[in-house]
């Protein structure tokens, strides 16, 4: 992984933007305008996918926009629930059409699901779709080192990018460093915690930080992920929110502030729901 000013050269040539805008929890025609603002704010990447149940407004913002499609990069994933060959190569389409899109920039298997044992068949349906033009580029997410090598060895592609739980409570350095090992991208899911779980930003340590470079405790969160190389995709539909996680990478944390957020660290316990990948399996 490399970067550039422009923002994250990834393993396949494609560059991602320092910060995308992730949408769980935006839906609706208000989330259609919380998008758009995003977006004129300069968002350049929508990270959705099915079980957030706005496929629909998001696509309807792209064709608001008055930007052109090939500016915003749309992100989305494949749920558990198909990764039979057929079905995931399938659901890829009916995905686009559900959208109005013509390809996705960049899509994902949501999960694993290890236990299944059908991950590789869905990798070898993104590997596809690549190339018939469905999606330019691929990944995964919630991946461990066996499960990326097994796809790796199946296919001989590497996958662009690894989403994978990320913030001060659970550092995850360990798969920020396996990522790295294979030229992968890390993304950070849950960059803030979850508020009725584990609120990051109401950290004390966290604000005495933010308070010090005059800056939010989400931009210090942002900025901690983008220090370390991870490309980060932080949720809100809050304007003022949008406009400070954006302008989160203009600054430098010294390394004993970068030590300190990664000190925070609760190991397992540190997950927001508990959802290791080895175990946890989605069919949403």
């Amino acid at each position: 992984m490399t970067v550039s000013h422009n923002g994250f050269i990834l393993n396949d040539g494609s560059v991602l933007p320092f910060v995308g805008l992730g949408t769980i929890g935006i839906d609706g025609d208000q989330g259609t305008f919380e998008i758009l603002n995003a977006l004129n704010l300069g968002y350049r990447l929508i990270d959705t996918s099915t079980n957030y149940n706005n496929e629909g407004i998001v696509g309807e913002a792209v064709r608001r926009s008055a930007l052109p499609r090939e500016e915003i990069l749309i992100s989305a994933k494949l749920p558990g629930s198909h990764h039979e060959y057929d079905k995931a190569f399938i659901f890829i389409q009916e995905s686009l059409r559900r959208m109005g899109l013509e390809y996705f920039d960049k899509y994902l298997i949501h999960w694993p699901n290890p236990k299944d044992g059908k991950y590789v068949d869905a990798w070898k349906a993104l590997v596809d779709a690549q190339k018939q033009g469905l999606i330019r580029t691929i990944g995964v997410s919630n991946f461990e080192p066996e499960h990326l090598d097994n796809i790796i060895e199946e296919t001989g592609v590497t996958p662009a990018t690894n989403q994978v739980e990320r913030h001060p409570y659970f550092h995850n350095n360990r798969m920020v460093e396996e990522n790295e090992k294979r030229g992968i991208l890390t993304e950070a899911w849950s960059p803030f915690g979850r508020g009725y779980l584990n609120d990051v930003l109401e950290n004390a340590t966290i604000k005495e930080i933010a308070d010090r470079y005059d800056k939010t405790p989400a931009q210090i969160i942002v900025n901690w992920n983008y220090q370390a190389g991870v490309f980060t995709i932080p949720k809100s539909s809050n304007p003022m929110h949008q406009k400070d996680n954006i302008n989160s990478t203009n600054f430098e944390l010294s390394p004993e502030d970068m030590k300190t957020i990664d000190s925070l660290d609760k190991g397992e316990d540190g997950r927001v729901e508990g959802q290791d990948p080895n175990e946890y399996h989605e069919y949403v």
